[in-house]
């Protein structure tokens, strides 16, 4: 028997047409009895007949050919005849539209930017995507320039340019590294010098450059501005592309220590040495409010989308959460000792394997001062202090969730010639008489928003990687950027023992691994962005690193470099990763796409 299905469209689509009457109609019209027969006839036009018998010849040639077939077979030949004839009703009504195509695809994209953009705007973590991320084989590459002969103190990057900004009032632009792939030796494409000028300093006349220390920089998310902020109390708005000055700002009373934009905005946040945090508008290029409430120097801030930013004030050990339309502030105390024993006992092994950093000293260090802070989502930020600890934060506590001491290991001893002052100093002054082992602290701090990527320096000769656990609990390690396995894992990987092979060649090893990508000189400053659709691809990570720490001489690194170094970490290819990484990892692939997202509610 013939289906409905399995008819071509030019006989499915019927339609019904009138002979048009001669006949007047209306209430006055009499009704013959031919009208009547009509009416009381069948309501099957004259067209319907033969489709109808079309479909009775079809069946019966049907039965013919296919009367031994069985119900199932039969069900897939008329689903075949179905989609054949569905096919064929396209191309008749004009094919496949490529336009329509791309609208589809343009739909699915805009629904993955809205399920980001959703996401951001709750203010959740909601990026799991440090374990999918190659940290060990991270690229790396060292931009210098010439005209600078002091520390780099800041950094930033945007689009197809990285800024670096030094002691000796320099702010210098470089071609992105992907620009310079494969040339050894390429020079910054632009030097850009910002001197003192003489005639700035009569009376009555301000000059529009800085005259001082540059200590930090920013660029807007739109690639419109960049800002930078100097020890001579100025924040300076640059042109992004010509770097011509647009405004100077003089209203801090001190100097101008970070830098901070709103996501998504020119809204600019100021940190100072005058305890104090202004917020800009760049758009109108002018000044909108100060925040107080520090008692000491702010040296540190962080913003995301909303109205808020979080604040380190050194010496006066507080984090600090500005609502700026709310007019509130809370507050978030440090100090102490985070008992370094007792949070390194379970896991001292992996950690010193991971970050290659030998713990020996169960001794507690104290935190004198908080130095950076870094804002993950609206809920939870990380703070990184002088004795070497990093703290995660949530909003909703008091009191840190989690401290994980000593991130970047331990200075030695100084040494015998400079604990004393005599010529012939005392061979056996012992370590404790020359001051000790003393933490390295924690110099420079960045996180990807809304992810749990944390990424810090200090002058150990590394910059490290960090996640946040899926708990929001604990700072996990996963090692220094760019530095192969340490040795006793690879050993073991390849089913060696330390006692098989002889001292001279161990050595050698360790020597190896520990020179490697090492970097000379203190690292003041680290900026991160992801390259790719979505993140996808990349992180595109910079240092700023020089022979002095940023704010102060007191640190003095003889055998550092002053340069940016980049690190180019791309993802691991999706054959690598294990089934329990991708539970919680964002991948390239669509089908694990919703991973990214999985802390979204």
């Amino acid at each position: 028997m013939s289906s409905f299905f399995t008819l071509p469209a030019s006989q499915r689509k019927r339609k019904r047409t009138e002979a048009p009457s001669s006949k007047p109609s209306g209430p006055g019209r009499r009704t013959t009895k031919t009208d009547e027969e009509s009416i009381s006839g069948s309501d099957v036009s004259d067209e319907d007949a033969p489709a109808r018998e079309v479909g009775a010849e079809e069946s019966e040639d049907e039965e013919e050919e296919f009367g031994d077939e069985d119900p199932a077979a039969k069900r897939i030949r008329l689903a075949e005849q179905y989609l054949a004839n569905t096919q064929q009703e396209v191309l008749e009504d004009g094919g496949f539209d490529a336009a329509e195509v791309d609208q589809e695809n343009l739909r699915r994209r805009m629904g993955e930017r809205l399920k980001q953009d959703t996401a951001e705007s709750k203010g959740k973590l909601y990026k799991w995507v440090a374990e999918g991320l190659d940290w060990r084989g991270a690229t790396t590459r060292v931009l210098r320039s010439k005209d600078v002969g002091k520390s780099l103190n800041g950094v930033a990057i945007h689009g197809q340019n990285i800024f670096g900004v030094s002691k000796d009032m320099h702010i210098v632009k470089w071609d992105p590294p992907e620009a310079a792939e494969g040339v050894k030796n390429r020079r910054p494409r632009k030097t850009w010098k910002v001197m003192r000028r003489t005639h700035g300093a009569r009376k009555g006349k301000q000059t529009q450059h800085h005259h001082s220390d540059i200590l930090c920089v920013a660029a807007s998310e739109d690639g419109k501005f960049l800002a930078t902020g100097g020890a001579d109390r100025k924040l300076i708005i640059w042109d992004a592309t010509s770097l011509k000055p647009l405004k100077v700002f003089n209203q801090h009373r001190d100097a101008v220590t970070e830098l901070a934009f709103r996501k998504g905005s020119n809204q600019l946040f100021s940190a100072s040495k005058d305890r104090t945090v202004k917020i800009w508008s760049l758009d109108e290029l002018a000044y909108v409010e100060t925040l107080f409430g520090h008692q000491d120097e702010v040296v540190s801030v962080s913003a995301l989308s909303q109205e808020k930013c979080v604040t380190a004030g050194a010496r006066d050990r507080t984090a600090r959460l500005w609502k700026v339309v709310e007019e509130s502030q809370l507050v978030f105390r440090g100090g102490g000792a985070p008992g370094t024993h007792k949070a390194l006992q379970s896991l001292r092994k992996a950690y010193e394997e991971d970050s290659g950093i030998e713990i020996q000293d169960d001794e507690a260090y104290h935190e004198g001062s908080i130095d950076r802070v870094a804002m993950v989502d609206d809920d939870t930020f990380i703070t990184a202090s002088d004795n070497g600890a990093m703290s995660l934060w949530n909003i909703n506590k008091k009191k840190a969730v989690y401290t994980l001491p000593l991130a970047h290991g331990l200075d030695p001893p100084v040494a015998l010639n400079q604990a004393s002052a005599e010529q012939e100093p005392d061979e056996t002054l012992d370590e404790k008489g020359r001051g000790g082992k003393q933490p390295r602290w924690v110099t420079a701090l960045a996180v990807v928003p809304f992810s749990d990527v944390v990424i810090s320096g200090s002058w150990d000769g590394y910059v490290r990687a960090w996640k946040i656990s899926q708990d929001k609990r604990r700072i996990v390690p996963l090692g220094a950027i760019g530095v192969a396995e340490a040795v006793d894992t690879l050993l073991k990987r390849e089913g060696l023992s330390s006692d098989s092979i002889s001292k001279d060649a161990l050595d050698a090893m360790h020597k190896g691994v520990s020179d490697e990508k090492r970097i000379n000189g203190i690292v003041n400053d680290l900026a991160v962005v992801e390259t790719g659709d979505r993140g996808k691809e990349s992180l595109l990570i910079a240092a700023a690193v020089g022979k002095e720490h940023r704010l102060g001489g007191w640190k003095n690194y003889e055998d550092g470099k002053n340069c940016v170094v980049v690190f180019q970490v791309h993802r691991k290819t999706l054959a690598a990763e294990t089934d329990e990484e991708l539970t919680g990892v964002g991948s390239l692939e669509e089908s694990h796409e919703d991973a990214e997202f999985e802390g979204l509610d």
